[in-house]
Parts: structure tokens; C-alpha cells; sequence
């Protein structure tokens, strides 16, 4: 049966389109030996928006994007396409936000690629005829359509990072969140993902050290610094301050 991207062409949720992606109010967070990760962050992203997230080590980058769907719980407000984040939310919610982690390999656990890719719809109780259809349209949105039926564990990294995209693409999420998209991919892989990206109707926030790949993919960049943000605007204007980048541990792309 031919495939013509029929995720990508699947009607959107109905929500309110007058309502933020995401929005983020007042977002305090403290690890259980007592480090403070996050200091009152607050933060919204329109729909359709590309944000990047960027900031030295130890910023509170990958802890904020891991309150976005409910794998850590600081004090604060969350809110998913104006639906805000609590438990009788959560399910919902991971539905609608696809997180990919930036190790691969934290995300492909199943024994095939057919497997890791239909392990999301299968748990949100998608009928099996439609996982299929899911997973070959996801496959082909990333360029792996053929791998069904490989080792997850054989690919090298840029596959893996694919698959592990075509993971959150098979549950059709309206919001994509990338930690570290690019890390660890020679400079074809790279290309190759940055592409990927681009072509992609999604809302996206992205935390990376990559200033290339902001200043190519992003009209918007968040600074973030010791656990706040210390920044927020317009991509050329914020890579152009050299001042800014210098005190915040970022290079000029």
C-alpha cells in the first residue's frame, strides 16, 4: 500500500490557535541533593514557532525541556496548548509534545526499528492497522523507510538519531522538543538532520550548543544562564552580540 506522508497530512487537534504552544510560568526546580536547576523561568512559544534554546553546561537547558512533558515536576505553571500540565493532563499532553533525547540510545530500546517506531502509537491504543501506517509515514518523513526491520542497535549514530525522530513523528505530535540534535554526527550527518528539521511543519524548541544550527534553522533564540534566562529575542540580533555570547560561555556561529 503506497505512503504519502499521511502524518504529515493528518488533520491537527482542534485547540484554541489564540493559545501559546507552550507557556511557562514562574518554573522553579531543585534536584533532591539540593542543587537549584531552575530559578522562575518563564517562557511561551507561538505555534509554528522554531525556538532555540541555547546556554553553557549546567544551565537548566535539558532541565526545563524534561518539565515539559512531566518527566520532572518543579513548582510552577505549565501549560501545553492551553491545557495545563498535571496528572489528569499527562497523558494527553505527551501525546501532543514529541521529545526527542539528545543520547539516542536512551530512546531506541525495542529489537527492531519497526518496533521502536510502533511502541508509541501501540501505547497510546492506536488501532494496529493504523501503527503500521504510522510507522512507514514516519520512516519516510526521516529517509529511513526500508529500515523496519533492522537492528535499532546496529545503526550508526545519524541513523539512530532519525529513528529516534520517527519515534515521536509516529504519535503525531503537534510540538517537537530536540536536546542536542546534532551531537555527535560527522558534518554529512549533520547536513543531513539540519534538513530534516527544516522540512518539518512543527513547532520546535531545541536545546543545542550548535551556534551554526541556530543561525540556520532558528528566528528565535533563548539564552539561558545558571538556571534563568538571561536572554530572549530575534536570532540576528542576539549571535550578532558578541558581548552577550562571550558572557554566557557561546561562540559566535
Amino acid at each position: 500500500m503506497p505512503i504519502t506522508h499521511p502524518i504529515q497530512d493528518r488533520a491537527p487537534v482542534a485547540h484554541n490557535p489564540d493559545e501559546p504552544a507552550v507557556r511557562v510560568s514562574d518554573l522553579s526546580f531543585a534536584y533532591p541533593g539540593g542543587h537549584t536547576a531552575l530559578t522562575g523561568i518563564s517562557l511561551v512559544v507561538r505555534p509554528g514557532e522554531r525556538v532555540a534554546l541555547v546556554g553553557p553546561n549546567g544551565a537548566g537547558k535539558s532541565t526545563l525541556i524534561l518539565h515539559l512533558n512531566g518527566i520532572l515536576n518543579g513548582t510552577g505553571d505549565i501549560y501545553i496548548e492551553g491545557r495545563r500540565l498535571e496528572k489528569g493532563t499527562l497523558r494527553q499532553i505527551r501525546g501532543r509534545i514529541g521529545m526527542v533525547f539528545q543520547n539516542p540510545d536512551d530512546q531506541l530500546f525495542s529489537p527492531t526499528v519497526f518496533d521502536d517506531v510502533a511502541f508509541g502509537p501501540l501505547h497510546m491504543g492506536v488501532p494496529e492497522a493504523e501503527v503500521r501506517v504510522r510507522v512507514g509515514g514516519a520512516l519516510e518523513m526521516v529517509g529511513m523507510s526500508g529500515f523496519e526491520e533492522r537492528l535499532s542497535h546496529h545503526l550508526s549514530v545519524g541513523e539512530k538519531k532519525r529513528v529516534s525522530l520517527a519515534t515521536v513523528l509516529s504519535m503525531d505530535p503537534a510540538i517537537l522538543i530536540l536536546d542536542e540534535p546534532t551531537a555527535g554526527l560527522d558534518p554529512r550527518a549533520r547536513r543531513s538532520l539540519i534538513d530534516l528539521l527544516r522540512s518539518l511543519d512543527r513547532t520546535m524548541l531545541v536545546s543545542t550548543h550548535d551556534m551554526r544550527l541556530v543561525a540556520e534553522l532558528f528566528e528565535r533564540v533563548v539564552v539561558m544562564d545558571g538556571g534563568t534566562i538571561v536572554a530572549d529575542g530575534e536570532t540576528r540580533g542576539l549571535i550578532e552580540d558578541q558581548a552577550l555570547l562571550e558572557a554566557h560561555g557561546l561562540e559566535s556561529p
